[in-house]
């Protein structure tokens, strides 16, 4: 019998055997049921037994599933504990903070300024940044292998977090030059629901969701009535980084959503951008544990964010502890 388990599969398992329904299971896990059922199916391939009876109503565990499920729980949770453990001496090590991200906040150099304020008040930390693909919506949070992030809301499981706003911006259609609506000055979003788009990766969960616009699409259909209820998105092809994406748009596979300050990292040559009506706004935020909030240099930074975001908006900034409520809502 095969011991190379993937971490991944034991959750999986145990977020099953737990709910003892791959629907709900799925919803806990933010990863779409088909994917939940392919890593079930691989763990028990690789391990070479049934672990669930598959029934109408749900599912119920097997001889070898009721065996596995106490060393699963005790396996993952001495991985997280180990993941903790690194993170802490990671961030121990001269002072080091990781701040993750799946793009560069660029937006009128807003990185550079935190950073310049940051270690005017903190000489003795080393700011480190991390770049993610877009599997990960926490940027590096979600397994510690981040103390602060770059992140798009909303988050998987958000009480985890709290955050700061960094950007509200509108929620732009990018489109290929050559498209009919690229001729349009502005985009209903009835109109871009039928389109074939472009989805970040299942991993993504609430993410993706926010990006294909599920809840406008909810929205809509309530509108059309029963003829049009019920109508998943069309996914052309999934995106994991800016430059899977540009190279998708020219190559006529979906349109996509973008926030109005990513928009010059993809309208290169053969793409452009309309706004669409009918849109909430997209928010870009730093974020970071709950339970590492009373780091100083977690809170520092945070600190430094908030002030230099609330300078570029010229409103008054939230104070910290303001912002730590926001992460709860």
């Amino acid at each position: 019998m095969t011991t190379d388990v993937h971490v991944r599969e034991l959750r999986y398992f145990a977020a099953v055997a737990e709910e003892l329904h791959f629907t709900r299971a799925a919803e806990r896990l933010y990863v779409s049921q088909p994917a939940l059922s392919k890593q079930i199916r691989a763990l028990e391939r690789r391990l070479g037994a049934e672990l669930f009876r598959r029934e109408p109503r749900g599912v119920t565990l097997t001889d070898a599933g009721t065996a596995l499920l106490p060393y699963a729980r005790r396996m993952l949770a001495d991985w997280t504990e180990g993941a903790e453990a690194v993170r802490a001496a990671q961030a121990a090590r001269r002072g080091t903070l990781v701040v993750g991200m799946s793009t560069s906040p660029g937006r009128g150099g807003l990185l550079p300024a935190i950073r310049s304020r940051f270690t005017a008040a903190h000489p003795e930390a080393s700011p480190r940044l991390r770049q993610l693909g877009w599997h990960d919506p926490t940027a590096g949070l979600a397994d510690g292998t981040a103390d602060v992030a770059f992140v798009w809301l909303p988050l998987p499981e958000a009480e985890r977090y709290a955050w700061t706003v960094v950007a509200e911006e509108p929620r732009l259609v990018a489109l290929p030059d050559t498209h009919p609506l690229a001729a349009r000055a502005e985009v209903d979003f009835a109109d871009l629901a039928d389109e074939p788009f472009l989805a970040l990766p299942p991993e993504a969960g609430v993410l993706r969701d926010f990006w294909l616009a599920l809840d406008e699409r909810r929205a809509l259909d309530e509108r059309r009535g029963p003829a049009g209820a019920g109508r998943a998105p069309r996914i052309g092809a999934e995106i994991a980084g800016t430059e899977e994406t540009y190279e998708a748009l020219v190559a006529g596979l979906g349109v996509c959503l973008v926030a109005t300050g990513n928009a010059p990292l993809i309208t290169l040559g053969g793409v452009t951008t309309r706004p669409v009506r009918g849109l909430s706004p997209s928010r870009y935020a730093l974020a970071w544990r709950r339970q590492d909030a009373g780091r100083p240099l977690v809170r520092g930074y945070a600190e430094a964010c908030r002030q230099v975001a609330g300078r570029k908006r010229g409103t008054l900034a939230r104070t910290p502890t303001e912002t730590t409520a926001e992460g709860a809502a």
